[in-house]
């Protein structure tokens, strides 16, 4: 059983910062890809950005790029999104995810090839 916890969710103004951390459990953290996912009210969970076991690849939805950053640290079993000229339409629950098979080359968007989830993290981003 893998274990993700998000921290670093708030209320900002448009035009401002956050970084979002996901800190897991599990011992292998390093051998699987990780991926952030957001759900707005209302909405289904989309992908919002992905980043490969080592860090090599990452990829981003269109609404994001520029403006978000995805990165890991291994050693601290950790994934982190820094979040920048945050915009209102990108207030939603942020959760992180597991990628279901190891060292693979690829990032995914897709929600099914994750198999563990955070709790999620809310983010608010007023006008």
């Amino acid at each position: 059983q893998v274990q993700l916890v998000e921290s670093g969710g708030g209320l900002v103004q448009a035009g401002g910062s956050l970084r979002l951390s996901c800190a897991a459990s599990r011992r292998t953290f390093s051998n699987y890809g990780m991926g952030w996912f957001r759900q707005a009210p209302g909405k289904e969970r989309e992908f919002v950005a992905a980043i490969t076991w080592n860090g090599k690849s990452t990829y981003y939805t269109d609404s994001v790029k520029g403006r978000f950053t995805i990165s890991r640290d291994n050693a601290k079993n950790t994934v982190y999104l820094q979040m920048n000229s945050l915009e209102p339409e990108d207030t939603a629950v942020y959760y992180c995810a597991a990628g279901n098979r190891p060292f693979r080359a690829v990032v995914s968007t897709n929600r099914e090839e994750y198999n563990y989830w955070g709790q999620g993290t809310q983010v608010t981003v007023s006008s």
